[in-house]
């Protein structure tokens, strides 16, 4: 898919590499109690969604230009690289918007609950923090390789 003359992959993986990591430190700084843990209840939840959306349409996005694409040679390595890292992104993002959403829903519950679902956001926080780092920059080598390759 294009939108004027452009992959869509091209287009949504910007949401995707901004709204990412912001969304996973917002996350993590929500886990931690404090004054900012009520504020920050609804736009955590609300942003993981929008990560998830955007995540899952880059991946999809990107299944779509590679099978429009046959590269060869080193190319095909760094897409193979980008392609595993997406796909492990793509279920650590899931399942930090599920948690995200589910953290927020049973904010005011208090004990273990809150415990275990803080410590769940914040390490599924940074899994994705981790793993849209590591997709990116694998994403950035295969566009800059015909540049400088």
């Amino acid at each position: 898919m294009e939108i004027n003359g452009l992959p869509l992959h091209a287009l949504v993986v910007h949401a995707a590499v901004v709204l990412t990591p912001l969304t996973a430190v917002a996350a993590v700084v929500y886990a931690v109690p404090g004054r900012w843990r009520d504020g920050l209840r609804w736009p955590v939840a609300v942003a993981a969604v929008v990560v998830v959306l955007a995540v899952w349409t880059a991946y999809l996005s990107g299944e779509q230009l590679e099978e429009a694409n046959q590269y060869g040679g080193p190319l095909a390595e760094l897409l193979e690289t980008h392609e595993s890292r997406a796909n492990i992104l793509r279920w650590a993002t899931t399942a930090f918007g599920a948690v995200a959403v589910l953290a927020a829903a049973l904010h005011r519950r208090r004990g273990v609950a809150q415990v275990v679902l803080a410590i769940a956001l914040a390490a599924l926080a940074v899994l994705t923090l981790v793993y849209a780092v590591l997709t990116g920059d694998a994403g950035a080598q295969i566009a800059w390789y015909g540049i400088s390759g």
